[in-house]
């Protein structure tokens, strides 16, 4: 008998509009506990907005403007704690942006920010968010050293890493391969994979391979519409609709 999915994030009818621009019109989605839920589509679809709209990094935009709802676990992010919301549902971005401290310190700085100042506590948590981004085995004999001086992928990971010191809930990537090589690239898809044990992951990705590769259930978005959603493999192979195929099939985008 097969389980049904747990619902994570459940979104109704909602917009997005910066000043008189629309990003997003009337969406309508539920994204499961644990799954790898990957977003696509071309330029100016809606698609980091809606990431930015889960842990309401949006409404630091004073143009921004919603309508609709958004639950994670039933609750209405709008009577959440930003601050708490943020430790729930946290974003990797296209370009990794390290702390200029050390590798060690980078992956301390959030739970020190969190009241966490015992030495042996915070080497453990470091440890863990390394082991957990499969980043601890390159660095672990120079974990004092800048982290600025890491390859673009390794850099990558490390933010993963900082990311799963606070453990959230949710972690959202926008674009996070966008800029490394197929060996790194290769390398956070295989952490992505891992991660869904533990985590919700939600992935916007410009790369239709990449989100045949990992994504358990896919969202075609188009001009801010949800045009299709489907599990990954049928969105590929069996498309329901003429615009989700010819995007798949590079015919634009």
């Amino acid at each position: 008998m097969v389980e049904t999915p747990t619902i994570k994030i459940s979104i109704r009818n909602f917009s997005i509009h910066f000043g008189d621009t629309t990003a997003l019109k009337g969406l309508n989605l539920d994204i499961h506990r644990n799954e790898i839920f990957t977003i696509i589509g071309p330029a100016n679809s809606g698609k980091s907005s809606l990431l930015q709209s889960l842990n309401r990094l949006n409404d630091l935009n004073p143009v921004y403007k919603k309508t609709g709802t958004i639950l994670i676990d039933n609750q209405d992010i709008d009577t959440i704690d930003v601050e708490s919301l943020r430790t729930r549902v946290s974003i990797v971005f296209a370009l990794p942006f390290p702390l200029p401290l050390s590798i060690f310190d980078n992956i301390a700085y959030g739970p020190r920010m969190h009241g966490i100042k015992n030495k042996s506590k915070l080497t453990e948590i470091v440890e863990k968010g390394l082991r957990e981004a499969y980043l601890w085995d390159e660095v672990k004999d120079r974990l004092d050293s800048p982290a600025m001086n890491l390859s673009g992928g390794q850099q990558q990971r490390l933010c993963i890493a900082r990311i799963l010191a606070v453990e959230p809930e949710i972690i959202m990537f926008d674009e996070p391969t966008s800029g490394l090589d197929p060996i790194s690239t290769a390398r956070v898809e295989e952490t992505l994979r891992i991660l869904k044990e533990r985590y919700t992951i939600i992935l916007v990705t410009n790369n239709v391979a990449q989100a045949a590769r990992v994504g358990d259930r896919t969202a075609f978005l188009l001009m801010g519409e949800l045009i299709e959603l489907n599990e990954t493999k049928r969105l590929f192979t069996m498309a329901q609709d003429k615009r989700t195929d010819d995007y798949l099939t590079g015919k634009f985008g």
